[in-house]
């Protein structure tokens, strides 16, 4: 099964998470399929803390692929920050 979840990097103390398409047997930060944009918890000022390429999340969640409940709820944060246009 392929899941899009997050992949933790930075430093002890300063995480910093990737938002990956990966296999499920694969460990958290090991090998992915495709890096979907980032999540940084701990920016300050204005720093970006959140990015996702909805296009690529809409082809993955296409053909099948489950998101993780984290990635749900950071999906739908992003969509409450775009502007309506």
């Amino acid at each position: 099964m392929v899941v899009i979840r997050l992949s933790r990097g930075g430093s002890k103390g300063r995480p910093f998470f990737n938002i990956v398409v990966s296999d499920k047997r694969v460990r958290r930060d090991g090998r992915f399929i495709e890096r979907l944009g980032f999540y940084n918890p701990s920016a300050k000022g204005g720093e970006e803390t959140l990015r996702i390429a909805q296009d690529r999340l809409t082809y993955w969640k296409g053909v099948g692929a489950q998101a993780s409940p984290t990635v749900e709820r950071l999906v739908k944060q992003a969509a409450k920050q775009q502007p309506a246009a």
